[in-house]
């Protein structure tokens, strides 16, 4: 089970108290909810669309639809990109009576075949205009928000010399060295705080992180952080950039584009690898790093070689917090065993008990907004996907 490590450096801020699923939590303003709610004991806060499977965290960078929650009455956001808030109420979704135990997950089991709603009970008119009032009742995820929205705020516009998209190492370290030459720049990133990979690698650590951004913002970069860039339009006079944040949304004009957006963690293919505790290792890696959180006290890292490296350091960091650890290489992985959580994996050699599967795996290449730049692709399997083609400086 997920716990906090007394005196690990990461730096909580002020302790705070919230509801997370009827139940009040005593958290800290830097963390998400995310974070603690896995530390407190409520690993499961969704269901899955169709077949209300129990959905548990997985990325812990608002890259997938595990964490999604009702949030002080607003449907449909990620726990992983909203901090902890005094007085906060934190609901599941898309289960009755609640996500930890909802009865809609039969259909799981009724259907364990696999459910083809589009011929689900059409041979008689009268249970098909049944199935269709059923059906209109539980689809969609969420219900309305309790109040209505007010006002969209002003759009805010920057005209720039560069704007840096992703504020991981790379992000970060471009935009410092352009601001210094005396551009004025924006940083755009979508977490929480600025950093990326230096959050989530034990090698580096919370503090490299904390570090660089700060020697970014000493430059002159201004930092959009938990803000997302929603789409490049080109054609506008040099391209415009839309970026929402929590607060507004705001239009970008610049001489000069740098993307550095990074990948997107993504599952392995193993039977039941959607399970509760079936988690990225670098969200394992984040809140070990950035939380002071352990994830687990037995880990089952699933691995490809490639980051062999990479894992033998996290693994390493996670044995010194007090986990135990086992790692496996993907071929030899069937498939996860547990109910609302995960609890053995099953291998080619035996099984494994433990209550987290870390999973590494090559991470897909962001490259959505640099494509709708215009930049050039190509399909690359051994770097995660479709890559931008770039020359040996970085440019497209």
């Amino acid at each position: 089970m997920a716990r906090r490590l007394p005196g690990h450096d990461a730096v909580r801020g002020e302790a705070v108290e919230l509801r997370i699923a009827e139940t009040t939590v005593r958290a800290f303003t830097d963390e998400s909810i995310a974070a603690a709610a896995l530390a407190s004991g409520t690993r499961v806060l969704s269901r899955s669309l169709k077949y209300h499977r129990p959905r548990g965290f997985f990325c812990l960078e608002g890259h997938c639809s595990g964490c999604l929650v009702r949030l002080s009455g607003v449907p449909n956001l990620r726990a992983c990109q909203a901090p902890c808030t005094p007085g906060a109420e934190v609901e599941g979704q898309n289960a009755f009576p609640s996500a930890q135990v909802d009865l809609l997950g039969a259909v799981d089991f009724l259907f364990s075949r696999g459910m083809d709603h589009h011929t689900l009970m059409t041979s008689s008119s009268v249970l098909n205009k049944l199935a269709n009032k059923v059906v209109r009742q539980l689809s969609g995820l969420g219900k309305l928000p309790d109040h209505p929205s007010g006002e969209p705020p002003e759009v805010k516009r920057f005209d720039i010399d560069v704007c840096v998209v992703g504020g991981g190492p790379a992000g970060l370290e471009a935009a410092t060295q352009c601001a210094r030459a005396g551009k004025r720049v924006v940083l755009v990133d979508d977490q929480l705080r600025p950093g990326g990979s230096l959050r989530t690698d034990p090698r580096s650590g919370r503090s490299a992180a904390e570090v660089t951004m700060h020697a970014a913002q000493h430059a002159g970069v201004r930092i959009l952080a938990r803000s997302t860039a929603i789409g490049f339009f080109p054609e506008d006079d040099g391209g415009v950039l839309a970026v929402q944040s929590p607060e507004r949304l705001y239009r970008v004009y610049a001489k000069a584009w740098i993307w550095a957006t990074g990948g997107y963690a993504v599952n392995l293919p193993f039977v039941d690898n959607d399970r509760p505790g079936v988690i990225a290792a670098r969200a394992v890696g984040r809140l070990l790093v950035d939380h002071g959180i352990l994830a687990g006290d037995r880990i089952c890292i699933v691995e490809v070689p490639e980051l062999a490296d990479d894992m033998t350091a996290l693994a390493r960091a996670l044995q010194d917090a007090g986990a135990e650890i086992t790692r496996v290489a993907l071929p030899d992985v069937q498939a996860t065993r547990g109910r609302s959580w995960v609890s053995q994996v099953d291998t080619a050699h035996g099984k494994i008990d433990c209550d987290i599967v870390a999973v590494a795996a090559i991470p897909a290449p962001a490259s959505e907004g640099a494509r709708q730049q215009g930049c050039r692709v190509v399909l690359d399997p051994p770097a995660g996907g479709f890559r931008i083609v770039v020359d040996d400086h970085g440019r497209t």
